[in-house]
């Protein structure tokens, strides 16, 4: 048998009890929560500003947890909304047959985020999941106005109206549906925009969106998707609404001439 202090020479000395690691590297915990009237989007942003201050090279930091789920929940959320579009435009290009009546219906959607946005800084919340999740319902809002619109202007068109004459008389015969089935939705989601208690702020943030971009997309986009139907039929010629204008009338065959000789 060898004594240890043969081979080696022993010391006390002070150490960590635990040590962590995160991805098989050394790594240090550290919590954070927001403080009040302050998001969770902007705590963890003024966490990532100091790390990149104070952290010394050759240290980095990972998020973990909650913080990891919302940030990559936040980057879906755009791909969601990108391809929400995406698939009313092309549902929308199948039903028309067409490419561009479907860029008149579309048109109605950055009126209603821009409404949506409007009403939520106005209100002070802010840019949540919860208020993503009303984005993505808005496409489709918005769009169903946009297509009693258009809709009826290809109507009009097919019996021989004129693309200005359609888009007018389209916009007037569907005025009071559009806003019958607007102020209906948006009264609807009345009791969520002034819910109280627990999950209130969710159901905020979702209702203050839908409401504000009903708003828009109810008054101000009326306006515009007849303009912007005019402006694509007139753009594109002879267009997949004109194609239809009812019954052809072909003229009469000649009858047979006697033949001399």
């Amino acid at each position: 048998m060898v004594p240890l202090s043969a081979l080696v020479t022993t010391s006390y000395s002070v150490g960590a009890d635990l040590i962590q690691r995160f991805n098989n590297f050394l790594s240090i915990r550290i919590n954070g929560n927001a403080a009040g009237g302050f998001s969770s989007g902007q705590a963890i942003a003024a966490m990532e500003e100091v790390a990149d201050e104070v952290l010394p090279d050759g240290y980095t930091f990972q998020w973990s947890g909650q913080a990891l789920e919302e940030k990559k929940s936040g980057s879906s959320s755009t791909l969601v909304f990108v391809f929400g579009v995406i698939f009313v435009f092309l549902i929308l290009a199948a039903q028309y047959e067409s490419w561009g009546l479907p860029l008149a219906v579309i048109t109605a959607v950055p009126f209603a985020i821009f409404g949506a946005i409007l009403g939520v800084w106005l209100r002070g919340l802010e840019n949540d999941v919860y208020f993503q999740i009303g984005l993505v319902t808005l496409v489709g809002l918005a769009a169903k106005n946009a297509i009693l619109i258009v809709e009826f202007a290809v109507l009009k068109r097919r019996e021989g109206l004129s693309i200005r004459d359609a888009a007018v008389e389209a916009a007037r015969l569907r005025l009071r549906p559009i806003i019958m089935t607007s102020l209906a939705f948006i009264f609807g989601m009345v009791p969520m925009f002034i819910a109280s208690g627990a999950g209130a702020n969710s159901r905020h943030s979702v209702a203050t969106g839908i409401i504000g971009g009903m708003i828009i997309a109810s008054s101000i986009a009326l306006f515009f998707v007849p303009m912007f139907f005019y402006l694509i039929e007139n753009s594109g010629g002879r267009s997949a609404a004109a194609k239809d204008k009812g019954p052809k009338v072909f003229p009469e065959p000649l009858p047979d001439l006697p033949r001399s000789g």
